[in-house]
């Protein structure tokens, strides 16, 4: 059965145009083969499920496919529920799957000095274009405090020295835990976080970088790119893993610019551009639009 033909199989039902149905998303990867798509829109038709969006990637390099699709019906099913009567299929074609439902992912902000991708997704959230939801704000300064809790949200200091360097970390899982946490986000947190931490984290903490990756690295980037009169200005948002900058990028945004740009500019540039780029790569994560694969990712937009 192809794609289309099983579009028609789930075409949209009149009993379930209801504006209060239960809405889902389930993503999968696994190797491709026949018969993928054909069981999953049966799984939910005959679940009287209708199917609201999909997108599939087959990669033909790695002969893998990715899946996400959004649907709707019944409100009597759980994600739990869905995830233990699909998995006969999932064993079947050998596939790593979740399903999830309208609860919104529960965001932890990370924060230094700098504060424009913080207040960046301050506004968004408030706005309710995020996709998230903002709980609280960690930083190892004092400096945002007053934007955090003028937002409604807690702020916690936690510095980090060298001598407490574990203490943070082990204080910042502790909150994880306390706010029931799904994503961390360092909305530049000028902050190496240990190896221990990365894999305590992984998938599920995102980090903004100053540049293309690789890039101009080390102290005052911009200063560096402008010596180099650099023509694109660049941000990217990628997963945090031990690898430091190293990790599966979700999305990268660039600005071009030109030989009249001094450090200053070019870092005002530079500052739109992660905030930009942190904030899509923090709604799709939350809207389970990106999917792993090996060291990339695969983002449904």
């Amino acid at each position: 059965m192809t794609l289309m033909e099983s579009a028609r199989a789930t075409a949209i039902r009149p009993e379930l145009k209801d504006e209060h149905a239960q809405k889902f998303v389930l993503t999968l990867s696994c190797r491709e083969q026949a018969g993928i798509v054909q069981a999953v829109t049966t799984f939910l038709f005959e679940r009287g499920f209708n199917i609201d969006e999909h997108q599939q990637f087959d990669d033909s390099l790695r002969e893998t496919l990715h899946l996400r699709t959004a649907f709707s019906g019944s409100p009597s099913y759980t994600p739990a529920m869905l995830e233990e009567e699909f998995g006969g299929i999932a064993q079947r074609f050998d596939m790593k799957f979740s399903f999830h439902d309208q609860t919104q992912q529960r965001v932890l902000v990370m924060v230094s000095k700098f504060g424009h991708c913080l207040n960046d997704l301050i506004f968004r959230w408030r706005g309710g274009s995020l996709g998230g939801e903002l709980v609280l704000v960690v930083s190892n300064h004092e400096t945002h405090r007053a934007m955090a809790e003028a937002a409604g949200l807690p702020f916690i200091h936690v510095p980090v020295t060298p001598d407490t360097k574990a203490d943070a970390e082990r204080r910042l899982l502790e909150l994880v835990d306390e706010y029931d946490v799904d994503l961390v986000v360092l909305a530049r947190y000028m902050q190496v976080l240990s190896n221990d931490l990365c894999r305590s984290l992984e998938g599920r903490a995102i980090n903004i970088h100053h540049s293309f990756l690789p890039g101009f690295k080390g102290a005052k980037p911009y200063h560096q790119a402008h010596a180099r009169g650099v023509k694109l200005i660049g941000a990217t948002a990628h997963y945090v893993t031990a690898d430091l900058d190293e990790g599966p990028i979700i999305e990268q945004e660039v600005i071009r610019v030109d030989h009249s740009y001094g450090p200053s500019a070019l870092s005002t540039v530079g500052q739109d551009a992660e905030a930009l780029a942190l904030s899509r790569a923090v709604r799709w994560h939350c809207q389970h639009r990106v999917l792993l694969d090996e060291t990339s990712t695969v983002v449904f937009r």
